[in-house]
């Protein structure tokens, strides 16, 4: 999978982020994609509670709390079989300067589409990283396990772009969705330094 093609990323994340950051602490890592996995689900109920008229979107994003619960549990039981404690919940500072880009304001729609393709970002990009952590991490079981969440990342990536496409009936979605990018890039060049997943 190609990041420029599918995911349309413009700033690959550097494999050496792996070798010289990720390895040399696991369990801060797996702590903050914990997080990461539990703030999704958070996410996907604030879409429900802020759109309930929108069915469409109620249901994907009711099953989409159920997948990322799963996975935070998933991650949970890896902390726990390699004797770690879950902690407390890291900041996540890629995550807060993006959200600094949604419009405030601007009416539901403008809201709506912006909330959706921030969602989306954020799983092009953490779908990005899994790729990265699975074809670079020197752990055979994570390496399998980063390989099967990029892939569900991945759709969950295209379920949030096609609901913007949806229900955006005056906004040109790729347009914005370019600006995104574009922005992101800026963003992401201060990340990729730290155990985190979008550190």
């Amino acid at each position: 999978m190609s990041e420029k093609t599918i995911l349309k990323l413009q700033l690959p994340t550097d494999p050496k982020w792996v070798k010289n950051v990720v390895e040399s602490n696991i369990e801060e890592l797996l702590v903050d994609h914990a997080f990461c996995e539990q703030k999704a689900a958070s996410n996907a109920i604030t879409l429900i509670v802020q759109n309930p008229n929108l069915s469409d979107l109620v249901q994907q994003m009711t099953d989409l709390v159920q997948e990322e619960m799963d996975h935070f549990k998933r991650v949970h039981q890896i902390i726990l079989d390699r004797g770690y404690v879950l902690g407390r919940e890291r900041k996540d500072d890629y995550v807060n300067e993006l959200r600094k880009f949604i419009i405030i304001g601007g009416g539901r729609e403008a809201q709506l589409v912006d909330r959706l393709l921030f969602s989306a970002m954020i799983e092009a990009r953490s779908c990005e990283r899994f790729k990265v952590l699975s074809e670079n991490i020197n752990d055979a079981k994570l390496s399998e396990f980063y390989h099967e969440l990029m892939i569900s990342e991945a759709t969950h990536y295209a379920m949030f772009i096609n609901l913007a496409k949806k229900y955006a009936e005056t906004i040109d979605v790729d347009k914005r969705w370019k600006e995104f990018l574009t922005y992101e890039a800026e963003v992401v060049k201060n990340y990729g330094k730290s155990e985190t997943i979008h550190g």
